[in-house]
């Protein structure tokens, strides 16, 4: 757009055209830092409770955020006399406040929500215990901002640990060019887009690396926070990162897959462990699934799944309760909503890019549920 300034003097001009051009300033450098849009906090928007109703307050992780935000919606739309206010503040802060210790009276939660299942010693910290109950599965999809390619870019398992761990720098190099013949790649610097908070998502995709890559192993292993080698830039949740992506040309970075998706962006085709390029959608992570066992503590992790069609970097999202409440309501209103997110509710999660739960680890989850009180 051209636009034709009067340049002979008048009053005021000067002062505005500074105000207009400190505003587009801010608005490009906004822009080009990924800047999200401030959203309300649950308590900011929950609705009122009615008399003699229940409020039940959670925090946890942002990877499964969409799917609670529908099912929390919907139930309460079903049960005007629930009300849930949800927090997506990460897997490692929403442990922290379900464990509650050194927490404020307004962080404290009813359930927590995490993509990594608490460790022994984080139960052990839990008063009156914890019960680990597993809702809905989904993908960790590498996305990336290569606007001019023709083709969905493929990364070999050597291609992705490289780039991750900084040994591979640019776009062109021969290890990416290898499984993307034919295609111009961008002799472009690699910027990784990754988590600045304690994340179950990171906690997914590194246990994903750890089970590949004796480099990774050796150095990082799997964890909910990484202190990320070579070009990366930090964000905070699943909704920062995609945004980071999208604004960031030349970047890659893991994130949930309906983040992705919800934003536009491309994903990449990983080599998995029967060496095929797969892409991550909902069949191809339920086919990562589709064998796998509950252990008898409901911590089950399938790092490199074997199926031929699986994407590789799957994972499931716990909720965390207390084994028991000090209220009856409470325990109760708890127990009717994820009874109704683990069964009726799982519809809503192929809609919204998630996994439906397998049969068997619904039900095993179901029997988990039974023990609150």
């Amino acid at each position: 757009m051209t636009v034709r300034v009067d340049r002979r003097p008048r009053a005021g001009v000067s002062v505005a055209l500074a105000i207009l051009l400190g505003l587009t300033v801010l608005v490009l450098f906004g822009c080009s830092a990924g800047a999200v849009p401030r959203k309300e906090s649950a308590r900011e928007s929950t609705p009122a409770v009615p008399p003699g109703g229940v409020l039940l307050r959670g925090a946890g992780a942002t990877f499964p955020s969409v799917l609670y935000e529908k099912w929390f919606s919907v139930y309460h739309a079903a049960h005007p006399n629930q009300v849930v206010a949800y927090e997506p503040v990460g897997s490692g802060e929403g442990v922290r406040r379900f464990v509650g210790q050194h927490v404020d009276a307004e962080e404290r939660v009813d359930f927590g929500a995490s993509d990594a299942a608490m460790r022994d010693d984080e139960i052990a910290a839990v008063r009156d215990g914890a019960i680990l109950v597993p809702v809905t599965a989904g993908s960790v999809a590498l996305a990336y901002n290569l606007p001019d390619l023709p083709t969905s870019l493929r990364l070999s398992r050597q291609a992705y640990v490289g780039i991750f761990t900084g040994e591979i720098r640019n776009w062109n190099d021969p290890r990416i060019a290898k499984t993307n013949p034919g295609v111009k790649l961008p002799n472009l610097t690699i910027a990784t887009i990754v988590r600045q908070d304690g994340s179950g998502t990171t906690f997914a995709f590194t246990k994903h690396l750890d089970a590949i890559s004796d480099s990774w192993r050796t150095r990082y292993g799997a964890a909910t926070l990484v202190n990320w080698p070579g070009n990366s830039m930090r964000a905070s949740g699943n909704e920062g990162v995609a945004a980071r992506i999208k604004a960031s040309l030349g970047s890659v970075g893991y994130v949930g897959y309906e983040f992705a998706r919800r934003a536009g962006l491309s994903a990449a085709l990983l080599e998995n462990h029967a060496g095929q390029f797969v892409a991550p959608s909902e069949q191809s992570a339920s086919e990562a699934l589709a064998q796998a066992e509950l252990p008898e503590n409901l911590r089950l992790y399938v790092p490199d799944p074997p199926a031929v069609n699986a994407y590789p970097v799957v994972t499931l999202t716990w909720i965390l309760l207390y084994r028991n409440y000090p209220d009856s309501p409470t325990s109760q209103a708890l127990h009717e909503l994820f009874r109704w997110c683990l069964t009726d509710g799982q519809r809503y999660a192929s809609e919204l890019g998630y996994v439906p739960l397998p049969p068997n680890i619904a039900q095993r989850s179901l029997t988990a549920l039974d023990a609150l009180r």
